[in-house]
């Protein structure tokens, strides 16, 4: 019998062997590549179809997500209620998402449910109509919902801060004013929808406990689509960085707050450095033990939370540390992290500091890893972002590998305020 009065040995997380399920493999008819994670103990599933239609391949802003959102918002046999109604009678969930180069439809529904539900979502890929009345709702919700948040500053830092680093005309950079929502026309979406989801390259991936069926079901309902008929062409946009490296921008001038953005270019994901530069980013403001919450919140009290990030775009990526704080206190925020940068590039981490880090990213990493849905998500980013299965093995034993001295290395070339750009907004 176990002998509850001992205590069990504790155990480091960077001393557990992590190993990424594979998934399964598999094309349909029409040579659309379906990667599926077959596990889990409840009658549950998800499918993604993700479409290179995002806002990389719109020819005019707001043209991809205004076409995602409007996906299921009417075809020619059903209203936007009676979609909403239908996937509402089985149970299910089904939502699209538009970032900088994808755009996705997800469903999530109960196994049993599947061969219910997928011939809706044929019908979306092929005869979604964007009724002029819903693109209208749409207009109006959506300046609604700019105005209410261009009068917040961290609103205007968020999107003001990628405009510095990539230029206000590349995806990464660009952001909506009002008149660009009265710009759209309902003829612009649909060619938009014909050539990038009805004609478009889709990647599927599902994960859950799948019906026997599977395969067949997918092949009937999607196999003979007419998606990746021709190569998908992945157009060029120029960063052209903004030659200000500070600035500092008044928004409301009765407030109490302003809002701090810190940021600058750094390795893409799929460049072996950025793994090294995640576990300094951890180190340096990633977690609620970081140094900038340790030094700026818990020592300082200048704000409730500050944390850094590395921006996981495909073509082009940044650090940036990012934080709102009293309008008194904004230029001593500003001052503090660039002493933490400092004390980065001239000492090394302590031992017992740098193995909470590692412990931390493992254990974070053991968490994401836990269920088929996290799995099949941790793989779709690989992919998308072409990488593999090694890429993976590779940032597992960067974490557990990686010194002090490497770290000081990764300060002293990527956390220099020089390099930074310096945005506050207030």
């Amino acid at each position: 019998m176990l002998n509850r009065s001992i205590a069990p040995d504790i155990k480091d997380a960077v001393a557990y062997q992590i190993a990424l399920k594979k998934p399964e493999l598999f094309q349909l008819d029409n040579g659309v590549t379906v990667y599926n994670v077959q596990a889990g103990t409840e009658e549950v599933v998800q499918i993604e179809w993700v479409f290179k239609a995002g806002n990389w391949f719109e020819q005019k802003k707001l043209i991809a997500s205004a076409s995602n959102f409007l996906l299921k918002n009417g075809t020619s046999s059903k209203s936007a209620y009676e979609i909403n109604e239908f996937v509402d009678f089985y149970g299910a969930y089904l939502n699209r998402s538009c970032y900088n180069e994808t755009a996705v439809v997800s469903l999530h529904c109960l196994s049993k449910q599947l061969a219910h539900i997928l011939p809706l979502v044929q019908e979306l890929f092929l005869d979604a109509i964007m009724p002029e009345e819903e693109l209208m709702i749409y207009k109006q919700n959506m300046k609604q919902r700019l105005a209410v948040n261009l009068k917040k500053c961290d609103f205007i830092a968020g999107r003001k801060i990628d405009a510095l680093l990539f230029g206000d005309k590349h995806p990464y950079g660009v952001y909506s004013e009002m008149n660009d929502y009265d710009a759209l026309t309902r003829e612009e979406l649909i060619q938009h929808y014909d050539s990038f989801y009805k004609n478009g390259h889709c990647t599927i991936f599902s994960a859950g406990i799948l019906p026997n069926d599977y395969r067949e079901l997918l092949n009937k309902y999607f196999g003979n689509l007419p998606f990746n008929k021709t190569v998908s062409k992945d157009l060029e946009h120029s960063i052209v960085p903004s030659p200000e490296k500070k600035l500092n921008i008044l928004n409301d001038p009765d407030g109490v707050q302003g809002a701090i953005r810190i940021a600058r270019p750094c390795p893409i994901p799929s460049d072996p450095v950025f793994q090294k530069l995640q576990v300094l980013n951890v180190l340096f403001g990633g977690f609620f033990g970081s140094r900038l919450m340790t030094n700026i919140r818990e020592d300082k009290g200048y704000t409730y939370g500050i944390y850094s990030y590395l921006m996981n775009h495909i073509h082009a990526s940044a650090i940036l540390i990012s934080t709102e704080a009293g309008r008194d206190v904004c230029e001593a925020t500003v001052k503090e992290v660039y002493h933490e940068m400092e004390q980065l590039r001239l000492h090394e981490v302590g031992k017992d500091e740098l193995l909470l880090v590692k412990n931390y990213l493992i254990g974070t990493l053991l968490g994401d890893l836990d269920g088929p849905f996290h799995i099949i998500g941790r793989w779709k980013n690989l992919i998308l972002h072409g990488m593999t299965e090694d890429h993976f093995n590779y940032y597992i034993d960067t974490i557990k590998s990686i010194s002090s001295k490497e770290l000081k290395q990764l300060a002293e070339e990527y956390l220099n305020p020089s390099d930074y750009y310096e945005l506050v907004v207030v």
